[in-house]
């Protein structure tokens, strides 16, 4: 669990695909205040790509973006703002908000963090890499995974049982990357910075649970969009 968390087996309910559209298209807005054009706009093109993995309307996704570059219903005044603490169990958090209100938004946290403990900035973020991180399929069964990765200047992958590969970038190089890999055979399925924690924390089961319903009720709030912890498994 280095990279983004996320609920494991939650239900795939309109709610939840509602929240899900809320925040991607928070993303839209905020990339697409330096422009409209995704191919002068790399941030705008891949938040559209993380929009459009996760199946977003189109309607939706045209509006966000319309309303990011000031075509629609006045300027976008979220702020990005970066929490960091520990769950239960002394497991690192860091929380990445995209608010209207900042005042609000770390009243939330406060009261969120109660069964953890709030820190300031650089509490957690010392034991986390800073990277950009690609989802990519093979192509076909003869790509190569790691002549990719050093060919399109990525500085690691993991590979998952399934065949799916996470390509890990220098935060700079994130577009550049996702951009060279189909030509060593890889189609790229999402591209977006994160948090990769270097010392995941290992819990039994029980501890495990606590720490996921922590994380789980930071996840839903409205402010929040997303949650990375250093959770081992």
């Amino acid at each position: 669990m280095g990279a983004q968390w996320k609920v494991k087996h939650k239900t795939d309910t309109a709610a939840a695909k509602g929240k899900i559209f809320t925040k991607l298209a928070k993303e839209v807005m905020m990339a697409a205040k330096n422009g409209a054009d995704p191919a002068m706009n790399s941030k705008l093109r891949l938040a559209i790509e993380s929009a459009r993995k996760a199946s977003m309307p189109k309607d939706t996704l045209e509006r966000a973006i319309k309303k990011g570059a000031g075509l629609l219903d006045g300027p976008v005044n979220y702020e990005h703002v970066v929490y960091e603490g520990f769950a239960p169990h002394q497991v690192p958090v860091i929380v990445e908000c995209l608010t209207d209100n900042k005042n609000r938004s770390a009243q939330s946290i406060r009261v969120l963090f109660r069964k953890g403990q709030l820190g300031t900035s650089g509490s957690v973020s010392w034991d986390f890499d800073y990277l950009g991180a690609i989802e990519a399929t093979a192509d076909n069964k003869d790509a190569d995974v790691e002549v990719a990765a050093i060919e399109a200047g990525a500085q690691d992958f993991e590979q998952d049982e399934e065949g799916g590969v996470l390509f890990y970038t220098d935060p700079t190089d994130l577009d550049l990357v996702s951009k060279a890999l189909p030509d060593f055979g890889f189609s790229v399925t999402s591209a977006k910075l994160i948090y990769k924690a270097k010392n995941p924390v290992a819990l039994d089961d029980a501890a495990r649970a606590e720490v996921e319903a922590f994380l789980e009720a930071i996840d839903g709030d409205d402010d929040v969009q997303h949650v990375y912890v250093g959770l081992a498994g």
